[in-house]
């Protein structure tokens, strides 16, 4: 990689396990934090079989698949701090999870047993956003009152935060992602944007969404772009690290893109071996950034074998926790569904509820007469 070449996404841990220099950026975290982040790391990729496996058993109603994007989740959670809040997509499990989001809840989510049950101010995480490139609009939003607060009361160290969203490369040809930028760029507004760059859209790639690199449309609405190895837990560490600092500093927003690969479907509905090569994806395992971090630690001597099957037997005893979190999930009634969209329903959602409830409760046999 030329480091001089800035479409070249930033790395400072290379496929192999090198640590290699830079002059700008540098991991600045302790060997804790890097033993963390590998803890991290591979529990998520234990979350997305299970879930995975969970829906393919029926006892989940859809699943999407993290596995090869666990390198920056595991960066942000480092650099976040309390007061923060982060708008994501309904990828980030492992940020939800590390962050505070109980299990339960966030399989619940998948499940249809509760559209969301956590409270966002509690983990500062929002709700999932399955609506495609919504949530950069709502954390602008959010950064705009936080920017107002502060105003208001400069010393609240509640004030003094930074409002990350992150969306695909797929969402950023949405109106909605541009809109939020525009907004974020004119009213200086608190946001660090997080665009993981995974390759595919569903099934279009990324070169026929942009012409450019993503982070290269930082500069239409004048704030910083910037690319990261998304499979380089270091660098994305280094990177948002600076991004949260220039943001948190009162410079306005930042733009990050991070280039990785999403290793399953987009979701378990997909099925990518239609658009995508085998080949191409063989290429992206050779990059694993779990395997990565690994092979650092242990040439470190952070980490031994020991310590590896310690890992992997709490890895059981999680994956054990999640088959039994899903499955003890009660089931919705109908009703309740439609309760728990609005405090006020109205007449056409009144009206949808009780079609819905009467089509219920209608015998099969009476249904087909009809």
């Amino acid at each position: 990689m030329d480091s001089d070449d800035p479409t070249q996404p930033l790395q400072l841990l290379t496929p192999d396990g090198t640590l290699v220099d830079n002059p700008r950026f540098h991991w600045e975290g302790s060997d804790e934090d890097l033993v963390d982040m590998l803890r991290q790391m591979t529990t998520a990729r234990r979350f997305d079989v299970e879930g995975a496996a969970l829906q393919r058993h029926g006892e989940l109603g859809l699943w999407a698949p993290l596995s090869g994007q666990e390198a920056y989740q595991a960066a942000v959670t480092q650099v976040m701090k309390p007061q923060d809040m982060v708008f994501g997509t309904y990828r980030e499990q492992s940020i939800a999870l590390q962050k505070g989001v109980p299990l339960g809840d966030i399989l619940a989510v998948w499940r249809g047993s509760s559209l969301s049950r956590w409270i966002a101010s509690d983990a500062q995480v929002a709700p999932y956003y399955m609506i495609i490139g919504a949530q950069p609009l709502h954390a602008v939003g959010y950064a705009m009152g936080v920017a107002r607060d502060k105003a208001k009361h400069p010393t609240d160290p509640a004030n003094d935060a930074v409002t990350l969203t992150i969306y695909g490369d797929g969402a950023s040809s949405q109106g909605d992602v541009n809109e939020a930028l525009v907004y974020a760029a004119s009213q200086q507004a608190p946001v660090v944007f997080l665009n993981v760059n995974n390759q595919w859209a569903i099934s279009e790639p990324s070169s026929v969404q942009t012409r450019i690199p993503l982070y290269q449309r930082a500069m239409g609405f004048g704030i910083p772009g910037i690319r990261v190895d998304g499979n380089d837990p270091l660098a994305c560490h280094a990177v948002l690290n600076w991004a949260f600092d220039e943001v948190r500093s009162g410079s306005g927003p930042v733009l990050v893109e991070a280039v990785t690969y999403r290793m399953g479907p987009h979701t378990t509905s997909d099925d990518p071996t239609k658009y995508r090569s085998s080949q191409v994806t063989e290429e992206w395992k050779a990059k694993d950034p779990i395997e990565r971090l690994r092979s650092y630690l242990l040439e470190r001597g952070l980490i031994d074998y020991a310590w590896t099957e310690k890992l992997n037997a709490d890895l059981d005893t999680f994956g054990a926790l999640v088959r039994d979190t899903c499955r003890a999930l009660p089931n919705t009634p109908m009703s309740e569904v439609f309760d728990a969209v609005t405090a006020d329903p109205g007449l056409y959602l009144s009206e949808q509820r009780a079609d819905c409830l009467d089509w219920l409760a209608t015998p099969p046999s009476e249904g087909a007469a009809e």
